[in-house]
């Protein structure tokens, strides 16, 4: 019987620049959001075709990563899943609370295992959002965060034990090494993943697109905006989702995608890819091989917002 999990969905990503304005314009000038509200130093960025109040966060500081924020579906299950992460010595940021920040809301904040600020709410404004049209080349939605991590099984094993994630599927060495580990809070493939990295950091953040034509599209606007692809196109085994990388001024890495698979969680198993296999990394076989060069793009900087609650 599939799990019947506190945390719905993945929310919003929050991250901290230090070229807030430049960063913000990429958004919202050729990434296809729209800046739903903005403070001195702080733009919370919609998605059209998304009814959050905003799927990402930008705010004026040094480089790091402020939050990732996940849906709950009820004050009464906020209510259980900090009493459940209570009993399990999690680090608290702030207790169940109303929420003052743009969309309001109710909920908490929590360290995870490695430090990362985590926010779990409910009961959020929602924004009035529409069908993205055919060959309209902006995002749908928010469709996944990933992390590096140093220590890839301990971090994955803390999603698991305290928030009832499942790992979906699995990227490894020829030797059996696990590389990554994709992991869903719902019938979606995956919310998070994370990655084997030198460090603890942010690897990239997923937008989805309408469909393939619309992702084509995007990718080719972004490339005529002057970004940098760091990887693709191409199609994925593991979630069998299509994906363009890019770099955003900032040097974050940053992906367009679509049509992730959706899961019947009684009957799926999770297979474990090989990364020395062509297909694992690209089953069309039109990005370039995965390499040490490319994956570097992915490691960034390593993140300086561990167990440092942002302050917004």
């Amino acid at each position: 019987m599939m799990t019947d999990r506190l945390v719905s969905h993945l929310r919003y990503a929050a991250l901290a620049v230090p070229n807030f304005e430049e960063e913000r314009d990429f958004f919202v000038t050729h990434w296809g959001l729209s800046e739903a509200h903005g403070e001195e130093g702080l733009s919370y960025l919609a998605a059209e075709g998304s009814p959050e109040p905003y799927i990402l966060r930008l705010r004026r500081d040094e480089k790091r990563v402020d939050l990732v924020g996940f849906g709950v579906r009820s004050r009464e299950d906020v209510a259980r899943l900090a009493e459940k992460l209570r009993a399990e010595d999690v680090r608290f940021v702030h207790e169940p609370r109303e929420l003052t920040q743009y969309g309001g809301g109710y909920g908490f904040r929590v360290f995870d295992g490695d430090g990362r600020t985590l926010e779990f709410s409910t009961g959020y404004e929602l924004r009035q959002s529409r069908k993205i049209r055919e060959r309209e080349p902006i995002p749908v939605k928010l469709s996944h965060f990933v992390y590096n991590s140093a220590n890839l099984n301990e971090t994955v094993q803390w999603y698991i034990d305290h928030l009832d994630f499942a790992i979906s599927d699995s990227l490894v060495r020829p030797d059996g090494t696990d590389m990554m580990h994709f992991l869903r809070c719902n019938e979606n493939h995956h919310s998070i993943a994370v990655a084997q990295g030198p460090h603890h950091s942010m690897h990239h953040m997923s937008f989805e697109m309408r469909s393939i034509e619309e992702w084509m599209r995007g990718a080719g606007k972004i490339l005529r905006a002057g970004a940098r692809m760091v990887w693709g196109p191409g199609r994925h085994n593991a979630g069998d989702n299509t994906f363009a990388y890019f770099l955003d001024p900032a040097g974050n890495t940053i992906e367009y995608t679509t049509e992730l698979a959706v899961l019947d969680e009684d009957t799926w198993h999770p297979s474990r890819h090989d990364i020395s296999e062509l297909s694992t990394q690209d089953q069309w076989g039109t990005a370039a091989e995965m390499s040490e060069l490319v994956a570097r793009e992915s490691f960034n900087d390593i993140d300086t917002g561990l167990f440092v609650a942002p302050p917004v």
